[in-house]
């Protein structure tokens, strides 16, 4: 069958359409029979992955970052909201490219073309925030506050662009009072984040979820408040390893549900595309076994 290639030329603040000549020679010498399809307007890749899937291509070839990867899964689910989805191929040109890092595809061009041409497949679960589905992470509070600072931020690159906007985002000091309600407990006072994944990694470096898995049926989510910028400030770091979730102000759950009420609003992102600007009610829940991910 006729592969559909969706191709995101925006993915790492344009980086990916200088690329794309290497990933159409990577795919064409993995022998992959395809036709490539580019985005041309913010949010337009979800519909080219919905009609590439009603109209029979197989596989999807998502090409460009964890955005990218994130609406190519958002068009699948619409096309298909019930039974498995995919099999999904990942052409990695994003910054951080965290669904590949997180699944160990390869982030070499050629590699992950030929890891799409050998047709083996791993299923994974997905994450689901009201109506938006996620493959990888998702979060309230502090983390989507430190994506709109490094949406704004157009001088610096790489990794260091999203330190960068975690201090900033701190030296803000967001709060809230949020209301949490999960498989078998519950929470009521003062948050700062809450950090939902599907996977462990986010924004290049961040193990913000560090004991989530993305095959045991389970959302693994984190909640926490640091009362100040110097306490939010000792964390950071230990964001970046994942032990931060050791100290006493930061608690990491598992479960198939979790309930948020939040006042004042919050805003909302789900890998790594900030999906609204003010929610006070946020409903999360897995979807188990839903995606066939090809690699290697």
């Amino acid at each position: 069958m006729t592969a559909k290639v969706i191709f995101n030329p925006y993915a790492a603040r344009w980086n990916a359409l200088r690329r794309k000549p290497e990933a159409e020679e990577a795919l064409q010498a993995a022998g992959i029979e395809y036709e490539l399809v580019q985005s041309e307007e913010p949010g337009q890749v979800v519909s080219l992955a919905e009609t590439a899937v009603r109209d029979g291509y197989s596989p999807i070839i998502a090409a460009g970052g964890d955005g990218t990867f994130g609406e190519v899964v958002n068009g699948l689910y619409r096309a298909k909201p019930e039974g498995v989805l995919g099999p999904l191929g990942i052409i990695p040109l994003g910054t951080a490219n965290d669904l590949p890092v997180n699944l160990g595809l390869p982030l070499n061009l050629n590699e992950a073309a030929q890891a799409i041409a050998g047709g083996v497949t791993r299923r994974i679960d997905l994450g689901k925030a009201n109506e938006w589905v996620f493959d990888n992470n998702s979060a309230v509070g502090l983390e989507p506050v430190v994506s709109i600072y490094n949406i704004r931020m157009v001088r610096l690159r790489g990794v260091i662009r999203y330190l960068v906007a975690a201090l900033r985002a701190i030296n803000q000091k967001p709060e809230w009072t949020m209301r949490l309600e999960w498989d078998d407990g519950s929470y009521h006072g003062p948050v700062s984040l809450v950090s939902v994944g599907n996977c462990p990694i986010t924004g290049g470096l961040f193990h913000m979820t560090p004991a989530a898995d993305p095959t045991d049926g389970l959302l693994t989510f984190v909640y926490g408040y640091a009362p100040t910028r110097l306490r939010m400030l000792g964390l950071l770091p230990r964001a970046i390893s994942g032990n931060y979730v050791n100290d006493p102000a930061i608690h990491q759950h598992h479960t198939r549900r979790l309930t948020i009420h939040t006042s004042p609003a919050t805003p909302i992102q789900a890998d790594g595309e900030i999906k609204s600007h003010d929610l006070t009610e946020i409903h999360y829940q897995v979807l188990p076994d839903r995606l066939d991910i090809l690699t290697p």
